[in-house]
């Protein structure tokens, strides 16, 4: 039997075969959870659903009614809701003196409002207790230069993990956050064409290896298990140890 046996799952950013998103669906399915997938285009999750067996969906986490709906679609199909994660996410780069107000509101929507929703609405259908999580960065940590938009919203989430995993806890539900390093993903796959990038990172990380998207399938799977029933109210550093540490500066990144 696997470690999720029949636990209902709902991954919202499970896109590309690279993400995050698809190797823990990949992961989950190994051990017998019952998957409902969900991206914004739902072209693109239609494929990383049918290897799995799960059920795709399109969601975009700045429509709080398709996030409402994609709850809801959990106790349609199986009577319940058990496990949520969020790995949903959007980049703005740019110094603080050149920030737009366009690029500040997309990263609120998407990060601050968006994962508030996220865990309003799959709380709500959590009915017998369960897990929700969510992707953090290591930018919420450390201080990048030109990442003041994206790391201030994940920042931000990170304090909503706090405030719900102590409201939520007295219905057994556990609300927890994953930071990642930089991963190499279909998100951050055209950084890797600078070839001095993965160089750059890996001497400021103490165990000298960038993560993968199976570190934090593995980091998932932990949290939604019952093995973590005491954990809640937590970040999950899968940074490698780089949080310890600090990011390259643009200079280093082109040695």
């Amino acid at each position: 039997m696997g470690r999720l046996q029949d636990k209902v799952v709902i991954i919202l950013g499970a896109s590309d075969e690279r993400s995050m998103g698809a190797a823990t669906a990949h992961r989950f399915a190994r051990e017998g959870a019952r998957l409902i997938l969900a991206a914004r285009r739902l072209e693109k999750v239609e494929a990383i659903a049918k290897s799995v067996g799960g059920v795709p969906m399109a969601c975009d986490i700045t429509d709080e009614e398709q996030i409402a709906a994609l709850a809801n679609r959990a106790v349609k199909e199986f009577g319940k809701l058990d496990v949520a994660i969020n790995y949903a996410g959007a980049n703005a780069q740019a110094p603080v003196s050149e920030l737009t107000r366009e690029q500040l509101q997309l990263m609120c929507d998407v990060h601050l409002i968006g994962s508030g929703l996220f865990f309003k609405h799959m709380s709500r259908c959590m009915t017998a207790g369960g897990s929700i999580v969510t992707a953090s960065s290591l930018t919420a940590v450390v201080a990048p230069p030109g990442l003041a938009a994206y790391s201030g919203t994940k920042r931000g989430v990170d304090q909503m993990v706090r405030v719900a995993a102590n409201e939520l806890g007295a219905r057994g539900i556990r609300v927890n956050s994953i930071i990642p390093g930089f991963t190499r993903s279909g998100m951050t796959e055209d950084y890797f064409a600078i070839p001095t990038l993965e160089g750059a990172f890996v001497r400021e990380i103490p165990l000298g290896r960038l993560g993968s998207v199976e570190d934090i399938a593995n980091a998932a799977l932990w949290l939604a298990s019952d093995e973590s029933c005491s954990t809640t109210g937590q970040f999950i550093d899968c940074t490698s140890g780089q949080s310890l540490r600090r990011t390259p500066t643009d200079e280093e990144l082109m040695r």
